[in-house]
């Protein structure tokens, strides 16, 4: 027999002794390749540039605002691998798509994996309990938390929650996704208040995540809730990403010519062209088809501008957002870096 079989007469003592992990740096790497392969072509970046710019009203830590873009990272690029398999994507940041390359299964477990990752960054942010010395006899080296000025401070978000907090967003971030698939694949138009609703779980659940975060580790402005503008911000975005998906070249060269028809999405500017004119069926009959050819991605695009007025309904929209999130970042004392992410944001008619 080729195969020494006497090697597992006393297998497990021989468990017993071997390390709790024998996992190497070579199997690491070689599980994280969907990531690392989505990561070396990073995108525009507006999440880490959102950070920055509340950070200047949170002045958090550095090394506990390295560990939450570290953890936001993580959770975010994580994501979108999960994202281009449920909607069936080509192109990521202008390259093909993980799942493309490493197959499904391999991408999908790399996913499930990195959020585990994510989880496990969040042990850095919990507070320090150190021993305090005491001179009483009755309380010899009673265990207490730091007694620092910062330690004393009111945080809206208590930085004992952070599993918590995330653990809530993730879970409204996969509602959002939940509902987004569900009327797509059930093509069910959605009212425009259900889409918006939808997009605050989703699209803000990230965003949320980031912000809480920062809240509970801030050393000013802790008393400040910065939760709502950070939902208007996420929404805005999302909006004004539909709205490119289909009338920016930019977004072409990167992830495919109007990919939202492809995908059968109800996106903002459809939603608006199907309940404008709900007796007339063209647009969902082409969500239905989910075309891949430009020829009725074209007829569409061209009657939701000229028919449903559709992109000058979405523009109007995008514009009382832009202006109510810098009225926000005035009214909450101005903010250098959030206004010029809104500048960059903006859209020309």
């Amino acid at each position: 027999m080729a195969a020494n079989v006497d090697k597992y007469d006393n297998f497990l003592s021989t468990l017993c002794g071997l390390s709790s992990s024998t996992w190497t740096e070579a199997q690491e790497s070689a599980l994280l390749e969907p990531y690392t392969y989505i990561t070396a072509n990073p995108g525009k970046k507006v999440a880490d540039k959102l950070v920055e710019g509340f950070n200047l009203w949170l002045n958090v830590p550095k090394d506990k605002l390295a560990v939450i873009t570290r953890v936001v990272g993580l959770l975010h690029n994580a994501s979108l691998l999960v994202d281009d398999i449920e909607d069936d994507s080509q192109l990521r940041r202008g390259i093909p798509v993980a799942h493309k390359i490493y197959g499904v299964p391999q991408t999908i477990n790399t996913a499930n994996y990195v959020y585990f990752l994510a989880y496990q960054q969040l042990s850095a942010l919990r507070p320090t309990v150190r021993r305090r010395a005491c001179t009483s006899s009755a309380c010899p080296n009673t265990r207490v938390g730091d007694d620092s000025p910062a330690a004393e401070t009111k945080h809206i978000i208590p930085d004992h929650d952070l599993d918590l907090v995330v653990n809530a967003e993730l879970m409204s971030l996969h509602r959002g996704q939940g509902l987004d698939i569900l009327w797509r694949d059930t093509l069910r138009c959605p009212t425009e208040d259900e889409y918006v609703g939808m997009v605050k779980d989703k699209t803000g659940g990230l965003l949320r995540i980031a912000v809480k975060l920062m809240m509970a580790c801030a050393t000013t402005n802790t008393n400040v809730d910065y939760v709502p503008l950070t939902d208007l911000v996420g929404i805005y975005y999302q909006i004004r990403d539909d709205y490119m998906n289909l009338q920016s070249n930019q977004y072409t060269d990167n992830k495919g010519f109007a990919e939202d028809l492809s995908e059968g999405k109800f996106s903002f500017p459809i939603v608006h062209g199907i309940l404008e004119q709900p007796e007339n069926r063209q647009i969902m009959n082409v969500l239905q088809k989910r075309p891949k050819t430009p020829t009725l991605k074209h007829y569409t695009i061209n009657y939701l501008r000229d028919t449903t007025k559709s992109f000058d309904y979405t523009l109007a929209v995008l514009r009382k957002l832009e202006r109510q999130a810098r009225g926000e970042v005035e009214r909450l004392g101005g903010n250098p870096m959030l206004s010029a992410i809104l500048d960059k944001l903006h859209v020309d008619a």
